[in-house]
């Protein structure tokens, strides 16, 4: 018996128009809400940001924000991790002195931060997925926060290499990983989706084989590897897709809502 559902947003629950379907979200909500399944939305993307989504419905969602770092129930959060300072200073530099074309925000728990001589364009596309972003004018030694994730924007054709060589250099410190579309996050070791869905999962007192999730990019292989029904977007990547025992439609076609409604 399915006891929660967990969706990824961006190329997953979310269109190419950065949205879904409200009605038919409603309808569906209603009846997971009836049977006692929880919905939690597991992302990469900032707390602020994704609870928008949700205007109705917030308060009764779990988000597993930032890749897992950060846990919020009832807007409250509930359990949190960060990188030591002393880290987040060498990742900064060494990001400007050997990829100085990668535009980068840093992301806290109280807000995330961009420098203020970033382009334009990319302060706007900063703009759309966070709604608590401030401009500084060093990300170096700005410690008025706790830091959880960086958001890389690369090359697109650079992607695996930039990826890679942070990996490299940094080693068990970090973990590098790739959610598409010429987007790099850097995350904390261990604290992945899979990992905040464990946390609660044990919380609640429910099974993994209890949980089905729904992703599309290579930063949902380890949540979809951990629940008993996992669905990989027709969207998604070749490795989503290998990690996954189900393929859903494509995040245009309500792939995610189409799923959950034959299981109610």
């Amino acid at each position: 018996m399915i006891k929660a559902v967990v969706v990824d947003m961006d190329g997953t629950f979310l269109n190419s128009k950065h949205d879904y379907n409200r009605e038919w979200f409603k309808e569906i909500y209603q009846k997971l809400s009836k049977q006692n399944i929880r919905f939690v939305v597991a992302s990469g993307n900032q707390y602020a940001q994704l609870k928008s989504f949700f205007p109705e419905s917030h308060e009764n969602i779990s988000f597993i924000a930032e890749n897992g770092a950060l846990i919020f129930e009832q807007n409250t959060l509930i359990r949190e991790h960060h990188f030591e300072i002393d880290l987040v200073d060498q990742i900064i530099t060494y990001l400007k002195d050997t990829h100085p074309d990668v535009d980068m925000i840093l992301c806290g728990i109280a807000s995330s931060y961009i420098e203020k001589n970033t382009s334009e364009r990319f302060k706007s596309i900063a703009q759309t997925y966070y709604h608590k972003l401030q401009e500084v004018d060093h990300l170096q030694n700005f410690c008025e926060d706790k830091y959880v994730k960086f958001a890389l924007s690369v090359p697109v054709s650079q992607t695996e290499q930039i990826q890679d060589s942070l990996q490299t250099y940094f080693g068990h410190q970090i973990v590098a990983v790739s959610s598409g579309h010429g987007s790099v996050d850097i995350i904390i070791p261990g604290k992945h989706k899979a990992d905040g869905l464990s946390f609660l999962a044990t919380k609640w007192g429910i099974s993994p084989e209890d949980i089905v999730a729904f992703g599309d990019g290579n930063n949902d292989v380890e949540m979809l590897q951990y629940v008993g029904h996992s669905y990989a977007m027709e969207n998604g990547s070749s490795l989503v897709k290998e990690a996954s025992k189900n393929l859903a439609p494509s995040n245009d076609e309500s792939g995610v809502l189409q799923v959950i409604e034959k299981y109610l």
